[in-house]
């Protein structure tokens, strides 16, 4: 009876394991020769997100549902995470096979630069959509600007995610010490709803496609007590930074706000180790293009993913599977 029970605890703790999205992946490395998108061998891979209550989650899971139904030997399991910093650190830990990611995160990644004391072997399957930073503050907290969260409580986002990182330069972009000059709150997005609501955070940044439920959610309930700040201002500090951030505008239609917002963008990447077996990174492309109605149906944000810009992932190098399948489906060079 005992072994019967070890046995069966061993097999549970192995299930959850997977569906956790760790080291159970088995997605080979690249063993050269030329890609035919053909994977002989069946691959399970993980594919880690962002917070349960954004896009990328929401994504993540419907790219991993539609993977499975490809019938190409690729299996795939999504997984909430703190996004895109410790995305890539467990994408080079071999953790996770696919990773969302911030394009100025990307760019860190592979120049050593920002969070990374080293340049990471990262490479991208394709860009996907595009991030628009939510700066959102209570209306009885009198913030006006960024520069006017010195002294407030202000949510930076989870650590080690994207939101994160541009928070933390939007703050010194407007002159503010973030470790110092604003009281962070380090708080994953549904955490950091509930604060605005309860009155315990001032301010939220967050980084995300359109609509984000966790957003979509504060601003049904809330609308009254919140407002959106236009930090654009502040994009030449930015983009001394990294030329990727440009303006961009969140449309009244999408969270039904008096007007337009204007703010600060940056696209996406679908990451992977530049190592992955590149079959098996052809038939994760080529289902993200193949199977994109489906993940609309999961979040609008999938809209943006189109072959016209799939390339446009410098500094980070399209895998070279990727490339295949980007050539296959008629991407522009």
């Amino acid at each position: 009876m005992r072994r019967i029970l070890s046995l069966a605890l061993v097999s549970a703790l192995a299930a959850a394991t997977a569906a956790c999205g760790g080291r159970q992946n088995t997605a080979s490395t690249d063993a050269g020769g030329s890609v035919t998108c053909e994977v002989a061998q069946a691959a399970r891979v993980g594919i880690a997100t962002g917070n349960a209550t954004g896009v990328y989650f929401a994504l993540g899971n419907a790219f991993a549902e539609q993977v499975n139904s490809t019938g190409k030997n690729v299996q795939a399991t999504a997984s909430e995470t703190g996004a895109s910093v410790q995305n890539i650190q467990q994408l080079v830990a071999g953790t996770y096979d696919v990773a969302f990611s911030l394009a100025d995160t990307a760019a860190d990644a592979v120049n050593g630069t920002g969070s990374f004391t080293a340049k990471q072997p990262v490479a991208a399957l394709t860009r996907i959509h595009t991030n628009y930073t939510q700066v959102i503050v209570r209306k009885a907290a009198g913030i006006k600007d960024v520069a006017g969260m010195k002294g407030k409580r202000v949510s930076t986002g989870s650590p080690k995610s994207g939101t994160e990182v541009i928070a933390t330069r939007v703050l010194a972009a407007a002159g503010l010490k973030p470790d110092t000059d604003v009281q962070a709150q380090k708080l994953d997005l549904t955490k950091t709803v509930d604060g605005i609501k309860d009155g315990t955070v001032d301010a939220l940044f967050w980084s995300g496609g359109l609509p984000t439920p966790g957003i979509t959610d504060l601003l049904t309930t809330s609308a009254d007590q919140v407002e959106f700040l236009d930090i654009t201002p502040l994009l030449p500090e930015m983009q001394k930074i990294n030329e990727v951030y440009q303006e961009g505008v969140i449309p009244a239609a999408t969270y039904k706000t008096p007007a337009d917002v204007k703010t600060i963008v940056v696209p996406n990447f679908l990451l992977v180790r530049d190592n992955l077996d590149p079959n098996v990174a052809c038939v994760l492309t080529k289902a993200l293009f193949d199977r994109k109605p489906q993940l609309e149906q999961a979040n609008a944000a999938a809209k943006e993913i189109n072959l016209q810009t799939a390339r446009k992932t410098g500094p980070v190098a399209v895998h070279r599977g990727a490339a295949k399948a980007l050539d296959d489906l008629g991407a522009p060079k």
